[in-house]
């Protein structure tokens, strides 16, 4: 368990367990020890405080008194949290970085997006027959869409994304996937709804540096959140019986 959280009496973590606020505060205290021995430069933690103070309108010392007043933060406290985000990306890249790249790669299919026009009605008879017109040309899909749609793609003309792949539902994605791009797919069910689809655009993701540097991001929150895990059922374990 975490040191800092076992001297916490039983009343107070009853208390913070039934306001929910129990686990937020392990997995926050977990972070905060995972990133503690990182520096931050003099230079970054300025930058950091001016873009903190711009952002939440603190203009002098007075208004900045007054927000540590009402937070109830000292300006230790405050410069913690202004310097935690520096902290977590620069502990991400530092231990997390060499595994991005495998990550990715596995993470691949999701990462890719996709941009695709979309009518869904509810009656299928209409979605062959608004098919048909869009494959003879008597309406592009964007007027059909606008028209007929009965979902939210009605107020984009139909069009959706960019987005990744596996926001999509299975099925569309599926077709999506198989399809070529600007190829009109005929009706097909999905749940309650009748979709005439077609492909757009497919943007395979690339690993760049700012890919690198989420798969990184995500490695470390899978870590805290294994040890968010093993915190809290140790938290709650029963107390071992008495030899």
């Amino acid at each position: 368990m975490i040191e800092s959280l076992q001297g916490i009496p039983a009343a107070t973590v009853a208390l913070l367990s039934r306001h929910q606020l129990l686990r937020n505060l392990v997995q926050r205290q977990l972070i905060a020890q995972a990133v503690s021995e990182e520096e931050i430069s003099p230079d970054d933690l300025e930058k950091a405080k001016a873009q903190f103070l711009q952002q939440n309108r603190l203009a002098n010392e007075g208004d900045l008194t007054s927000y540590l007043q009402s937070q109830g933060l000292s300006q230790v406290d405050l410069l913690w949290q202004i310097s935690l985000p520096l902290r977590i990306r620069q502990h991400c890249l530092s231990h997390y970085l060499d595994k991005a790249e495998a990550r990715f790669l596995s993470r691949k299919k999701q990462l890719d997006q996709v941009v695709y026009s979309l009518v869904r009605v509810k009656d299928g008879m209409l979605a062959r027959e608004l098919y048909l017109r869009i494959l003879d040309g008597e309406a592009t899909f964007a007027e059909v869409a606008a028209q007929y749609s009965e979902g939210p793609e009605k107020a984009s003309h139909g069009i959706i994304g960019p987005k990744p792949m596996n926001q999509a539902h299975p099925i569309l994605a599926e077709k999506l996937l198989s399809s070529e791009p600007r190829h009109l797919l005929e009706p097909f069910p999905i749940e309650q709804w009748w979709l005439v689809a077609r492909l757009e655009q497919f943007i395979p993701a690339n690993f760049s540096n700012a890919i690198a540097e989420q798969m990184a991001m995500e490695l470390f929150d899978e870590s805290i959140q294994q040890e968010l895990t093993r915190n809290m059922t140790e938290l709650f374990a029963p107390p071992a019986a008495a030899q």
